[in-house]
């Protein structure tokens, strides 16, 4: 099998892992800056052309699209579907959950854990805002925030009317959310692999800090789950359409709530924290998919 990884870095962990693997179980693999291609949008003809030569010969795609590319990302995977390439995540499931808060509807609209998130336009509402997440201590998100940036824990109220007013003042998108103090700075990593988590680990903030990303001087181990947690994780990935995901879960008073669905997680740190084969799990999945060399059905919204 032919295989694709798109993705900017080929020197990067994840990246490399699962070229390894794939080479290893005899693909033909290459790594393809995604950002390079560029499209024929024909019909009945449709094709992606990468340093001269178009790509007509993949067999199966593996988006590693960067948050920040995720416009030009997802048209190069819808390109491909296009084209019938059968790809580990479809564009729209991409897109579906890089936008945090259509992400969070949906999860809501499922009836999956969340924390009482709120949103809103104006900075006259902030008052109301804050109420409905039942005050202050509170967590402050952008929208457009990765691997922990731009999201604040706001202690006080005038705190939080503070850090609202500003970021509305730079015209930014924020959501606002409860904080689940019972997590204490940890959350927990469920990589799922088609509708299955295949491993998990739990994830520590660093002294004083409430935000877990490994990126930000977290620490990991393997975690067992419960079955809530991984039932939780898995129907997030369902319906975020996602078949390659890690799900960011918080252990609260009332049960798991998930933070986030990644669409292109990280391999290093779960892979070294649990000792799973992270990467071969994905080329397997692939393997037992491809096959038909169509992409699959689209959930529709």
């Amino acid at each position: 099998m032919k295989i694709a990884i798109l993705s900017q870095q080929a020197a990067l962990y994840s990246t490399k892992r699962l070229k390894e693997s794939a080479e290893a179980k005899g693909h033909q693999v290459r790594v393809v800056d995604y950002l390079r291609c560029f499209m024929n949008i024909t019909s009945h003809r449709p094709s992606i052309m990468y340093q001269g030569k178009p790509l007509n010969d993949i067999d199966a795609i593996i988006p590693r699209i960067g948050a920040s590319k995720t416009f030009y990302g997802t048209a190069v995977v819808r390109q491909f579907e296009m084209m019938g390439v059968f790809t580990a995540n479809e564009s729209q499931a991409i897109s579906r959950s890089r936008d945090k808060l259509r992400c969070l509807q949906i999860l809501a609209r499922e009836g999956i854990g969340l924390p009482v998130t709120g949103f809103a336009h104006s900075t006259k509402d902030i008052d109301g805002l804050i109420e409905t997440v039942g005050g202050a201590p509170l967590v402050i998100k952008l929208l457009e925030g990765t691997q922990g940036i731009g999201v604040v824990l706001a202690e006080t109220y005038q705190a939080a009317t503070s850090v609202i007013e500003a970021f509305r003042g730079l015209d930014a998108n924020i959501l606002v959310q409860e904080f689940i103090k019972e997590a204490g700075g940890a959350d927990l990593r469920c990589f799922v692999v088609n509708d299955k988590v295949i491993a998990a680990m739990r994830r520590q903030g660093a002294e004083g800090e409430f935000r877990s990303n490994l990126h930000r001087g977290g620490k990991a181990d393997k975690i067992k789950l419960t079955p809530e947690e991984r039932s939780t994780a898995v129907r997030a990935a369902k319906s975020m359409g996602l078949k390659v995901s890690g799900v960011d879960l918080l252990r609260s008073n009332h049960g798991p709530v998930v933070m986030e669905v990644n669409s292109s997680p990280g391999l290093e740190g779960i892979e070294a924290a649990t000792d799973v084969d992270v990467a071969g799990k994905i080329i397997e999945y692939i393997e037992k998919n491809a096959a038909t060399g169509k992409t699959r059905d689209r959930i529709p919204y």
